[in-house]
């Protein structure tokens, strides 16, 4: 906790779940809780759960110039997002390689939320609003619960009329229980979800209220770790645990591209400006690695870290492994040369304990069509 200088307001609830509150991107956040995390990964995937993201950073972008500021700094044109809608974007430096992601919310024609996680996405917003008329404003009272499962749209039904009218990637400023919320059908877990942006003085009220009146439904409060479960199934790369920052090349600088880690779809058709947008297309088919599912043997997960073989030979590297006894499969998010990024590919995890044999498998593992956290109605 000696580094962290970002307070969640759920703290207490968090240390009497068992949490020793490891630092995370600044903020005491709960890695850990005193149960078997395969029961919150199965609520999430069967019921719903309920998790304090409040570590995620939430930056506003206000004034006549927060569009070009965001037009800048991310791979998205933001034009065409309407208020009340949100997107996917990533954010290069000059030499076209990914710093961060993030959700940019458009609140208003010129009032923007870029919410990111721990890589340099702020940083990049105040430089290209450096001499601008805009405000640029990091908001750490405005706290994010999220609530994921096929069954959290069930609960807030209960609470929050038009709940199932919120489609994916779009939010409502509404109220639950009496509070003023910003509720985003967003997540980070492949299901169905929600997160909750409230007031720093309201979070624990939010917090109890749904842990308590959840519990007949099988909702329960979850760790955030148990995000690499979920994510691990769903292809969602988190920066920087599966990037070169991570695992650095051997003779190139650290910075992985977008083609590299399958984000290039964050790219608007036709959009140039923004920044490393000349290198970025320049390094289209000069991928050094891609990003990559592998399928395992047997139930023991792949080590974080494990080395992948090809024949014998290291090729690459596991960066998050799990075995899901719901799926009945054992799959990880890797690191592998362009050529072994193939379906089928036999290859081989060395994990701590022994080898593990693999093959190479598209990805996501888990609802391929993603009808799930796209779901109507």
């Amino acid at each position: 906790m000696i580094a962290s200088w970002r307070f969640s307001a759920l703290a207490d609830r968090h240390r009497a779940l068992g949490s020793d509150l490891e630092d995370w991107s600044g903020m005491g956040t709960a890695w850990s809780y005193d149960k078997d995390q395969t029961e919150e990964y199965l609520a999430i995937r069967t019921k719903a759960g309920v998790m304090d993201v409040s570590g995620l950073k939430k930056v506003y972008v206000v004034g006549p110039h927060a569009q070009y500021v965001i037009d800048k700094a991310t791979t998205r044109n933001i034009e065409k997002l309407k208020p009340g809608r949100s997107t996917y974007a990533t954010m290069l430096n000059d030499a076209g390689k990914f710093v961060d992601d993030c959700v940019i919310y458009r609140l208003g024609p010129q009032n923007f939320m870029v919410v990111h996680g721990s890589g340099a996405g702020h940083e990049q917003l105040t430089m290209y609003a450096a001499g601008r008329n805009v405000a640029v404003l990091f908001d750490d009272d405005l706290h994010d619960i999220s609530l994921q499962g096929p069954m959290a749209v069930d609960y807030l039904e209960k609470h929050v009329p038009g709940i199932r009218d919120v489609v994916y990637f779009s939010h409502i400023q509404t109220t639950l229980f009496g509070k003023p919320v910003m509720i985003s059908r967003t997540g980070y877990t492949g299901e169905r979800g929600y997160e909750i942006f409230c007031r720093r003085q309201d979070a624990v009220e939010i917090w109890d209220t749904i842990v308590a009146e959840g519990k007949e439904m099988g909702i329960i409060p979850t760790r955030f770790t148990t995000l690499d479960w979920l994510r691990a199934e769903s292809y969602l790369l988190f920066f920087p645990y599966d990037n070169s920052e991570m695992y650095p090349f051997e003779n190139d600088s650290n910075g992985d591209t977008l083609w590299e880690l399958g984000l290039e779809f964050t790219v608007s058709p036709g959009k140039t400006g923004f920044r490393g947008a000349e290198e970025h297309y320049r390094l289209k088919g000069k991928e050094r690695f891609k990003i990559y599912g592998v399928k395992l043997e047997g139930t023991e997960p792949a080590a974080e870290g494990a080395p992948l073989l090809k024949d014998g030979k290291e090729v690459g590297v596991v960066t998050i492994g799990m075995y899901s006894p719901l799926n009945e499969h054992n799959v990880g998010i890797a690191r592998m040369p362009v050529d072994c990024a193939v379906e089928g590919t036999e290859l081989t995890v060395k994990n701590p304990d022994g080898e593990i044999k693999a093959i190479a498998h598209p990805m996501p593992f888990y609802d391929v069509d993603k009808k799930r956290r796209t779901a109507k109605g």
